[in-house]
């Protein structure tokens, strides 16, 4: 097959282009730090790239469930350690008042005092945590217990956190379970105990309804602290996918820009070959041809 000059030409201007392309498509790369700056620079890459973006998204939500499921425990956590501060002190009154050696006037101190506790823990029973009741499950009231100490919970409604695939945590915690709930509940109870302190009724036979409230405050506090555990874990688990999958992502985006160099000098050197080649080839004029 006899070769012309015009196909001569027209090789040297393909590898030209060809090189020059692969010299724009290196610069960009270097440039922006991504290997898959468009996805038709490579379609099965950027499927692939896509699929582990999206994973990693899920993974930074399930993050950031755990970090709220976080604040709402701490928040829980905390309160029913002042609750049970508070019930414990109730219950040194309520032996205290049981006393026979405890003066009318000794009585009404500790009558007074434990009114005082009574508002108080009716005030943590309504602890919130961005807003939210963390006591009352969905109830959109912004109080758990009323003033005349109805729950405004609904049985079974409670704040869940998803924190991963196949893994929920409940967050808040049983009102009604810690504080019971109308006639049945610790404030009632306390009520109960300061109008027999001031009519000077013997309160020791309260002793006991005190006692299991305690158990139920401590029995919550640590269904709370198991939760906790539970995101703890939670944390590490996603934490380790987190550097799983940002490793398999750099691993298909990112650019090595030390390979990227070592290919674009390459490339810049077969660039000025393939125009060194065509300058003696491809003659320039008709004298240059004729000679």
């Amino acid at each position: 097959m006899r070769i012309t000059n015009q196909m001569q030409a027209s090789f040297v201007t393909r590898s030209m282009q060809a090189n020059l392309a692969r010299m724009a498509e290196l610069q960009e790369q270097g440039t922006s730090g991504r290997r898959l700056v468009r996805a038709s620079t490579d379609p099965s890459s950027a499927a692939d790239a896509l699929l582990v973006r999206n994973q990693l998204a899920t993974e930074k939500q399930y993050e950031r469930n755990i970090a709220n499921g976080e604040g709402w425990l701490a928040t829980i956590d905390s309160t029913l350690g002042t609750v049970t501060d508070i019930v414990q002190r109730v219950r040194d009154l309520v032996i205290q008042g049981a006393s026979d050696t405890t003066s009318a006037d000794g009585r009404e101190a500790i009558a007074v005092e434990i009114d005082e506790l009574r508002t108080e823990l009716l005030r943590q029973s309504n602890t919130t945590y961005l807003g939210r009741t963390v006591f009352a499950g969905t109830s959109d009231e912004g109080v758990a217990f009323r003033d005349d100490y109805t729950f405004t919970g609904t049985a079974g409604a409670t704040v869940e956190r998803r924190i991963g695939i196949d893994s929920t945590v409940q967050v808040d915690a049983d009102g009604a379970a810690v504080f019971g709930q109308g006639p049945g509940s610790v404030f009632a109870l306390l009520d109960t105990v300061v109008a027999d302190l001031r009519t000077g009724t013997n309160v020791g036979n309260h002793l006991a309804a005190v006692d299991s409230r305690l158990s139920a405050v401590l029995t919550q506090h640590t269904v709370a602290g198991a939760r906790q555990s539970q995101l703890e874990r939670a944390t590490d688990t996603n934490s380790g996918n987190q550097v799983s999958l940002e490793a398999r992502r750099a691993g298909i985006e990112d650019v090595d820009i030390a390979e990227i160099a070592i290919d674009l000098q390459l490339k810049q050197v077969a660039y000025q070959a393939t125009l060194s080649i065509g300058a003696n080839i491809l003659q320039p004029t008709l004298m240059d041809f004729l000679r």
